[in-house]
This record gives structure tokens, C-alpha cells and sequence, in this order.
């Protein structure tokens, strides 16, 4: 039987909850109407100007658009999410003609929840054959003699991984369930042991950039990333953990997976909650200035609730408890709802050096905002 989260939250958790379904109707419907088939990434004062199709249709968040569109088609059963989610998917797609070598290790993100959520939904066999596409594309970066995927396309970065990597890895092991070969599976395995080794650390830190040897994947060195530097602990790469391996637990039925999302889970906890529920740039950041991400806070929510389908049933309520917090956090503290203003949630950092996409509202975060509140609600399509 079926784990139903919802009976695991309290009345006033699943009328906060609950309370929330209405306001997201409102808000990505006017931004539907208003974005349509553009892809938004940064809102500036209320609207989202640098349209991702115009200025890099091969930027990496592009997928995350049509997966809001998607979400709500579900939830809601509303058509008009359909046309300009299937619009965007035609633009990524022109990418693979137009800037090839713009593609990386972040085209799970860009086709899981664009193709294969259309595939999952509507059965499209058009979007099937996309995703498959993007599944091949991830694959063959696979350095099978170092047994990991490779990072980017950077001049000398043969050797880089990274921790984001583990979201993408979802589509090769969708790519299998869908194709029936295993080989699009045992490169998402092979990639996540590799990473557990050399990103994953004992106590539930976690590396951003991991540089491995070529031909033994061998840790050479731990760059810094976009944490505050190396050794550091970027929030946001302790989410990608924290998901990616429930995830990939999830698909491949690995305790392992399970283990290692689950520690990872437990140090992000611990630390968040020195600061009111609410995430930093970085653990190990200098205590001023004070930098805050609520992408970090989104993304380990839904990792949190993914473990929760998967561990024993008292260990539950740890999981549920901390994705709510962390939920709760955000809508307390940056959550502009307003329908007449674009972008939800703020506070957003992209880099912890970086002043330009540091505590901004992306659209991204109102992404895994909205699917761990659809999730709480019964309501989440399952998109990766």
C-alpha cells in the first residue's frame, strides 16, 4: 500500500498546507498568461525581463519552467498549462541543432521536467523520443575508466564532477524503464558510487566540484565552487545530495542511496536550525556578512519528503517534520504572493561571490516550492 504523506501531517499542517493550493493557482496562472512560452529565470522588481530563449535557450534551469506548467496541468487539470509547456520544449530542442557544445551534465534538468514530464502525462511519444535524446546526450559524457560523468565543457576540466549531477542522473534511469536497456541505469550507478566516494563526506557535508583522476576516479582535488570555498559547505549542494541520492535510491532500490541521503539530511538539519529554519549560502561561511539561499531550503524540502516514502514508518515523522519547517520558513519569510508581480519566492543565491544572482527571486525555487506543497497535498506529479 501506498504511503499517503498527508496523513502524516497535523490538522493545522494540512490546513497551512492546503491554504496554499489557492495562491499558487493564482500566481502561476498569471504568469502563465503573462511569461507564456518564454523562459523566465531572474524576476527584477516584480518581472522577469531576460527571457532564458532569447538571451541562453542552452542555460541550464531552462527545463524548470515547463516544469511548473506541467505541475500545475496536474494539479489543476487546467489545459492552458499544456501549450506553452509543449512550446518550450521545442525551443530546448532546437539547442541540440544550435549550441551543442552549450550542453552538459545539466540536460536532466533541462528535458526531465520538460519531454519526459510531457511523455508522463499525456503519453506524447514525440516527447518520449526527446527525453531519450537528452538521456543518450548524459551517457556519453561517462568516462567509463573513471567510472563518473563529466562536468561542463571547460578547457582542463576533464576530471570535474559535481554534486548537482545526481538530479540529472534521474533521466537515465527513467531512460531504462522506458527502453527495457540497462546500460542508461548502470551509468547513473556507477556515477553516484563515485560521487558518494569523493563528494559525500562522513559527517554529511558535501563537495561541490569534485576533480577526479581520469583513469581510476581517484579524488585529485575539491575546487571550491559556488560555496564560500574549498572544504566549505554550500547549502545548495547539500540539497542536490540530499535529493539526488533519496532519488536514486528510489530507482535503483540501493540502501546505500538511501543511506547517504539520510546523513546528508540530518547534518543540513542540524545546521538550519541554528538560524530559524532558514538556509545560508554556506555552513562554513565567515558569520558576517550573512548570505541566505531559500533554494536550499525548497530543494532539501522535497528531499526530505522523497525519504520519507522510503524509510520504516517511525522514522517518518523526522523527515515530514523538517520538510514542513523548511517549508514553512520560506513562506513566512520570502514568499512574495502577489499574482500581479512575477517570481515567488525570493532570497535566492546562485554563487555566494557572485553580487548579481545573490538573494534574488528564481524561478527555479518556486519550482521545488511548489512541488513539495503539491506533494503535501497529494496533488505532485512525479517528475523525476
Amino acid at each position: 500500500m501506498a504511503f499517503d504523506i498527508t496523513q502524516m501531517l497535523t490538522e493545522e499542517e494540512r490546513e497551512w498546507a492546503a491554504s496554499l493550493l489557492p495562491k499558487l493557482n493564482d500566481k502561476f496562472k498569471a504568469e502563465r498568461d503573462r511569461v507564456g512560452s518564454h523562459i523566465p529565470y531572474i524576476s527584477e522588481d516584480g518581472v522577469y525581463r531576460d527571457f532564458k530563449d532569447v538571451s541562453d535557450p542552452a542555460w541550464w534551469t531552462n527545463g524548470f519552467w515547463p516544469g511548473i506548467l506541467w505541475q500545475m496541468y496536474q494539479a489543476t487539470g487546467d489545459k492552458n498549462y499544456e501549450k506553452p509547456a509543449r512550446e518550450v520544449e521545442d525551443t530546448l530542442t532546437k539547442v541540440i541543432d544550435t549550441d551543442f557544445m552549450g550542453l552538459h551534465h545539466d540536460v536532466g534538468f533541462m528535458w526531465l521536467l520538460s519531454a519526459v514530464a510531457d511523455y508522463r502525462l499525456t503519453g506524447d511519444e514525440r516527447a518520449k523520443n526527446r527525453g531519450l535524446a537528452a538521456a543518450t546526450l548524459l551517457a556519453g559524457r561517462f568516462n567509463p575508466a573513471g567510472r563518473f560523468i563529466r562536468a561542463w565543457n571547460l578547457p582542463n576540466s576533464e576530471g570535474w564532477a559535481i554534486i548537482d549531477s545526481m538530479m540529472n542522473i534521474q533521466i537515465l534511469f527513467w531512460a531504462s524503464d522506458v527502453t527495457g536497456d540497462p546500460r542508461f541505469a548502470d551509468v547513473a550507478r556507477m556515477h553516484a558510487d563515485t560521487l558518494l566516494k569523493a563528494v559525500v563526506r562522513p559527517d554529511g557535508s558535501c563537495n561541490h566540484i569534485v576533480d577526479l583522476d581520469l583513469e581510476t576516479g581517484e579524488l585529485r582535488d575539491n575546487p571550491g565552487g559556488q560555496g564560500y570555498k574549498s572544504g566549505s559547505s554550500w547549502t545548495r549542494g547539500q540539497s542536490w545530495a540530499i535529493y539526488g541520492y533519496a532519488l536514486a535510491a528510489h530507482h535503483s532500490g540501493e540502501q546505500r542511496y538511501l543511506d547517504a541521503a539520510k546523513r546528508v539530511a540530518n547534518y543540513f538539519c542540524a545546521n538550519v536550525a541554528l538560524n530559524d529554519d532558514k538556509a545560508l549560502i554556506d555552513f562554513r561561511a565567515p558569520a558576517e556578512p550573512v548570505y541566505w539561499d531559500a533554494l536550499a531550503n525548497v530543494i532539501t524540502a522535497c528531499g526530505l519528503l522523497e525519504i520519507a516514502e522510503q524509510v520504516p514508518e517511525l522514522e517518518r515523522p523526522f523527515y515530514v517534520r523538517w520538510a514542513v519547517r523548511l517549508l514553512k520558513a520560506v513562506d513566512k519569510n520570502w514568499c512574495d504572493w502577489d499574482s500581479a508581480r512575477d517570481g515567488l519566492v525570493q532570497m535566492c543565491s546562485g554563487c555566494y561571490e557572485n553580487d548579481s544572482d545573490r538573494e534574488v527571486p528564481m524561478m527555479y525555487a518556486d519550482y521545488y516550492f511548489l512541488e513539495a506543497v503539491l506533494r503535501l497535498n497529494g496533488k505532485a506529479a512525479q517528475l523525476w
